[in-house]
């Protein structure tokens, strides 16, 4: 398997002192690449920024000039949560673009997948409004490129950032097409993602929401990745997958109370490797959302890109498993699996 990864430091530019989600993100996150050796091992993917065609896919044009024209007038916010600097709509761009060119070198090669290390972040970004520190809806965007350029007809979307991925849905709710699957810590920030929400419309039983409670770790989120994702994915047969991959629900996160730990994250990239390798040729792209321990991060990273390039490879975890207990969810698995009828 040969992996990719796409990166460019135009994402610096988007920044706000202070904020959880910083330029320092990635900074902290490239170090260790770089001392760990692996960037020479993989290929770079050139990062160029997403054409106005693609980005109108899902955006209007009268957001993005907002965004636009805010980054140019010296920044601001879209809301409470979710700055725009100088820098921030280049960036954006860049990220969106970034992810759409790892995606069409992986459709179009066999025996290849990739991670986009870039920012700012995107499954909250609702089509004409960015939230909960993302502009723009990258995966979101990059799945309808996909479908409308690559000759993509069915794609799984894995989102097990630790906030449920809610402008990801909205976007593709109504798509039979396009299935999500969320792993996410609930009742929590955005107050989206409930058990009963399963798409709509034409769309209808292509979402699939499990909503954790606060608590769980290594063996919750196994299971469910197990005994939900796994028959989700066979069922619905995807020819791409793709990953809002945050690492956010780290027992260290500052942002959130799950007990996932590095070793149990390596565990879920290398489920959604194996199910790629055995539903699509391989064919699988992770996005960058959350994580916000800035030294848990560069590791989640790093043992993410060594699966995708052998899932054998052994993984750095420096900070174990968590002490705290973990909370049983057997009765809500068996509760989603009955709801959506996998077997």
């Amino acid at each position: 398997m040969t992996t990719c990864y796409a990166y460019d430091p135009v994402e610096q530019r988007h920044t706000l002192a202070g904020h959880p989600e910083h330029k320092g993100r990635l900074a902290s996150t490239l170090r260790l690449l770089r001392e760990d050796g692996i960037f020479a091992r993989l290929q770079a993917i050139e990062v160029t920024p997403i054409s106005p065609e693609r980005l109108q896919r899902v955006h209007p044009d009268g957001y993005v000039r907002r965004v636009e024209a805010m980054a140019r007038s010296g920044g601001g916010h879209l809301d409470p949560d979710t700055y725009v600097a100088t820098g921030s709509y280049e960036a954006a761009l860049a990220s969106a673009g970034a992810l759409i060119n790892l995606v069409e070198k992986v459709v179009a090669e066999k025996g290849v997948n990739g991670m986009s290390l870039m920012r700012p972040p995107g499954h909250h970004a609702l089509p004409t409004r960015g939230m909960g520190f993302c502009l723009f809806a990258n995966v979101a965007l990059a799945a309808y490129t996909a479908r409308a350029e690559f000759g993509v007809e069915r794609i799984l979307i894995v989102d097990w950032d630790v906030h449920h991925g809610n402008g990801t849905e909205a976007i593709c709710a109504e798509d039979p097409t396009i299935a999500f699957f969320s792993t996410h810590q609930y009742p929590f920030y955005p107050g989206t993602g409930a058990l009963h929400d399963r798409g709509r419309g034409a769309g209808l039983g292509s979402v699939v929401n499990v909503p954790f409670p606060a608590g769980v770790g290594d063996s919750g989120y196994a299971l469910a990745f197990e005994k939900v994702l796994v028959p989700f994915a066979r069922r619905f047969r995807p020819d791409l997958i793709l990953v809002s991959a945050g690492y956010d629900a780290h027992w260290r996160d500052p942002l959130a109370m799950e007990q996932l730990s590095l070793e149990g994250y390596a565990a879920l990239a290398r489920r959604v490797r194996a199910l790629a390798d055995e539903l699509c040729e391989g064919r699988l792209v992770v996005a960058l959302e959350g994580g916000y321990d800035l030294d848990v991060l560069p590791h989640a990273v790093l043992n993410t890109l060594r699966i995708l390039e052998d899932p054998a490879a052994p993984i750095s975890d420096p900070f174990g498993p968590s002490p705290m207990p973990e909370r049983d969810v057997s009765a809500l698995i068996d509760e989603i699996r009955a709801l959506h009828g996998l077997n």
